[in-house]
């Protein structure tokens, strides 16, 4: 799913739990912005979080992705595309 998500913006590792983490740079040193893909279901939830919140809460849900691991990073890749960064 990750080889399917990557774009030139963003950055793709695991975090805790099995979760995808995309982080982005924000223009602050050591504050990205921050998109999980969590487990939801029989898919996955996508949430954003602006620099400098804590990805142990909940943060903004941008959208749900299912299917096989290849079409589910392409809609990823689509996700993390029609972002808006605003503070």
């Amino acid at each position: 799913m990750i080889s399917a998500a990557r774009t030139p913006e963003w950055s793709f590792g695991l975090g805790a739990q099995g979760q995808i983490m995309a982080t982005r740079d924000s223009g602050e040193i050591g504050l990205p912005w921050v998109v999980l893909v969590t487990r939801a279901g029989r898919g996955m939830r996508v949430s954003k979080f602006q620099p400098g919140d804590d990805v142990a809460a909940e943060g903004e849900v941008i959208g749900e992705i299912s299917g096989n691991p290849r079409e589910m990073g392409r809609q990823l890749r689509t996700l993390l595309g029609d972002l808006t960064f605003d503070t």
